[in-house]
């Protein structure tokens, strides 16, 4: 086994094996729009929900406090993840029709399955086009649906019966258990979960007794203190969230032993808002208890998919030598300035949970708060396996700091951007910088562009944009040429196309699974 001098420090030095010991297996579990304040190991101050199987690798492994994201959406961060490159290098930058990812590049799965690996793909793909690196796929179709989802296996359309996370789960196992044991292998488990409408497995509807949760100190947040584009987005739980989200509406995928116990759940709760007849604030206070009811809900699912997938490599005595892996595509807002959804730079959408497992190399229970990205994960796996990662690649290898010793010379600021608009959400395109401390923002291509900074030591929860205040001018400045040398670095294009903005996929709202159009709002 070829290994790169970082690589032979890790499993010679750390893990105390030889240069012919097997290489890793590596399992990537992965959900959609998971944020880090619904992971106890993460320690919201809400005390959301419990995740004891997430939370077993942590405590195993270890945490990354600040992994973002290059662009905060779906189908852009899983490009970015096969890739190691950036969106206007992948040529995936948003979810719109005319984007499809060009399966012909570069991409880790490839490299680890020429390298002798056997690879799989199993749930939300949403890449528009299919899979390539992988010896066995099962993927949802497109965004992919609760109840019953339709998927495709190597191509062959197959209807599967029952909740998604559960489906994903059994074919990964499935997968698992009919490989070649010969072979190392690289296993990627991609949830739907927790992504809108947030819709729970049957069997934990109730599984938070009707618990009042607490809101967030930004619930009514009036956007002053900031510009225009902060006031002009549509995604408030206010106004943005419609009666599907709020289970007001019944998915249609139900069959009907499951829409039984779905109406046995709703529709009393159902009738006791209406009949409340609630507005103003209080009716934000419901939806946004509904919201945490449902989307938690979703999260259940897969933190017990987490723990089937870690007691079989238990059972089957692979855990020590597979490298376990759990993140979500990017954060997501459960609140937070009244919203839910993502796309911004701010931190519930740009920071994304990222835990770690490897037996030998990271050590239990520890944390980090390096500045690494999803962009960091092709290299990490390629690096761990004792495989060359491409000079095209844009992002680094965590395996020294996976072993305790993070690179002297590791980044210290990190570049965002994003482009979709105005659909789904009205956020404006925007791109900027950040550190340890500082965001630097520059909002362009809608009406004028301007620029916003956010002190994340004096402004946690990102209030107040304090450019263009003298005691922050040496700041702006420093932060402004390092924006500017990043987007040379990166080779970011120095004019978006407006076909980059792009439109909805398939006439849905280019996130969400059902037709944007007809739906209305609640009253």
């Amino acid at each position: 086994m070829k290994l790169t001098p970082i690589g032979f420090l890790v499993f010679a030095a750390l893990a105390h094996t030889s240069v012919t010991a097997a290489p890793p297996n590596i399992v990537f579990i992965f959900s959609d729009d998971h944020a880090y304040q619904a992971i106890s190991a993460y320690g919201d101050a809400r005390k959301l929900l419990d995740t004891p199987n997430i939370d077993r690798i942590a405590k195993q492994g270890l945490r990354f406090d600040r992994c973002l994201v290059p662009n905060s959406i779906c189908g852009p961060s899983r490009a970015t993840v096969l890739t190691g490159t950036y969106n206007h290098i992948n040529g995936f930058y948003n979810n719109s029709g005319n984007v499809r990812f060009d399966g012909a590049q570069t991409t880790f799965p490839k490299l680890l399955q020429k390298a002798g690996y056997q690879t799989a793909m199993v749930g939300k793909w949403h890449l528009g086009s299919d899979p390539t690196g992988f010896d066995f796929w099962q993927i949802l179709v497109g965004q992919g649906i609760y109840y019953n989802p339709p998927m495709l296996r190597q191509g062959a359309r197959v209807q599967t019966e029952g909740y998604v996370s559960d489906i994903i789960t059994d074919a990964s196992l499935d997968w698992l258990k009919q490989r070649d044991r010969s072979k190392p292998f690289l296993l990627m488990a991609q949830h739907k979960a927790p992504h809108r409408e947030w819709e729970p497995a049957l069997r934990h509807l109730d599984a938070d007794r009707d618990r009042v949760y607490a809101e967030p100190p930004t619930l009514f947040d009036d956007y002053a203190g900031r510009g225009p584009a902060e006031r002009d987005q549509d995604m408030t739980i206010e106004k943005t969230m419609n009666n599907r989200d709020t289970k007001l509406v019944a998915p249609a995928q139900l069959n009907p032993e499951q829409r039984k116990l779905w109406d046995a759940y709703y529709e009393p709760r159902n009738a006791k808002f209406r009949a409340a007849n609630l507005t103003g604030k209080d009716l934000v206070r419901w939806k946004y208890q509904r919201y945490m009811h449902d989307y938690l809900a979703t999260v259940r699912s897969v933190d017990e998919s987490v723990g089937r997938i870690l007691d079989y490599l238990e059972k089957e005595g692979l855990a020590e030598n597979t490298i376990v892996v759990y993140a979500s595509d990017q954060g997501f807002f459960l609140g937070e300035h009244g919203w839910f959804d993502k796309r911004w730079i701010f931190e519930e959408s740009i920071r994304t949970p990222f835990l770690v497992r490897w037996p030998g190399v990271t050590k239990p229970g520890t944390t980090s708060r390096d500045l690494v990205s999803n962009l960091d994960f092709a290299a990490t796996f390629l690096e761990a396996a004792g495989q060359p990662v491409p000079a095209e690649m844009q992002g680094r290898s965590l395996v020294a700091t996976l072993g305790g010793r993070p690179p002297a010379d590791w980044r210290k600021a990190f570049y965002y951007q994003y482009y979709e608009y105005p659909t789904p959400h009205r956020v404006r395109p925007h791109y900027g910088v950040v550190t340890d401390r500082y965001k630097l923002v520059r909002f362009y291509g809608v009406g004028d562009d301007y620029t916003e900074l956010f002190d994340l030591q004096t402004d946690p929860h990102e209030l107040r944009s304090v450019s263009g205040r003298p005691e922050y001018a040496a700041t702006e400045a420093e932060l402004t040429a390092e924006l500017a040398r990043l987007r040379r670095e990166l080779k970011a294009p120095e004019q978006v196309p407006a076909s980059w903005f792009g439109a909805p996929r398939g006439g849905s709202d280019g996130e969400n699974g059902a037709p944007a159009a007809g739906r209305k709002q609640q009253k």
